[in-house]
């Protein structure tokens, strides 16, 4: 009897080229389904996820799915994936789902959270975990600009040109920025996001709030549909996979 078990994942993005499996590269599918290779004796057991983080992207909450004949329990699965691991990939839940479950067509939304240390000076116990911005920043403006991205939008300006989907329109639930000191947060929620859509959104917020564009800016980038109008792509490490719903019990709307 085969069975389909659910695992929330958190992992440290840094030593990873991403989550997918490249050949030659270190990633946290190859480093995944090694481990359960080794415990079904040599057979391959491939793994789907919510959706796939590149080079130095982080997740606190990455979602994964896989079938397997082996009878252990929910806890004994954590035990024993978390025992063959390497340090820096933790499973933080196991549960045995439904077969009709999948880790990323059953998603109704997620949420990514990034980073940002405006500190004058670097610190080097926080460089691979969030961006270093050393500049003044009106984050009053910041929270006006990131407020438009609420709604339904096309999201060509603020999505990779390498993207190959065609329908770029996701609707955003939340979206925010709160300030610990120095350390400022942002957090998105949406039905879904497109290729460094989070990071190139903080890029050009990053923009305004230093005062080269103002916060209405975002309207006509949105409308403009043209990825070279909108700021930079924020670096890779501040990006978190923090959390993927699939249910309406506690969603963010």
């Amino acid at each position: 009897m085969t069975r389909r078990m659910k695992c929330v994942v958190a992992y440290d993005g840094t030593q990873f080229s991403g989550y997918q499996v490249q050949p030659g590269k270190r990633t946290v599918q190859g480093e995944f389904e090694g481990v359960l290779k080794r415990m079904h004796k040599g057979n391959d057991v491939r793994i789907a996820a919510s959706g796939r983080t590149d080079a130095g992207v982080h997740a606190y909450g990455q979602v994964i799915h896989f079938d397997t004949p082996l009878s252990l329990s929910p806890e004994q699965w954590k035990k024993a994936l978390n025992a063959q691991l390497p340090d820096d990939i933790a499973v933080r839940s196991v549960d045995e789902t439904d077969s009709t479950f999948h880790a990323r067509f059953s998603a109704k939304a997620k949420e990514y959270r990034y980073n940002v240390w405006t500190a004058a000076e670097r610190d080097v116990f926080r460089r691979h975990y969030c961006a270093w911005y050393p500049y003044p920043l009106h984050v009053e403006a910041m929270n006006e600009a990131v407020g438009l991205f609420k709604g339904t939008h096309d999201f060509t300006s603020f999505c990779s040109a390498k993207t190959v989907i065609e329908d770029r329109v996701r609707t955003i639930y939340q979206a925010e920025i709160e300030a610990d000191g120095p350390m400022l947060q942002f957090r998105f929620v949406g039905n879904g996001f497109l290729y460094n859509m989070v990071r190139i959104i903080v890029g050009t917020v990053l923009e305004i709030g230093q005062g080269k564009r103002p916060p209405a800016d975002i309207e006509a980038l949105l409308a403009a549909k043209d990825r070279r109008l909108a700021g930079p792509t924020a670096p890779a490490e501040g990006l978190y996979l923090w959390r993927v719903y699939y249910d309406h019990e506690n969603f963010p709307l």
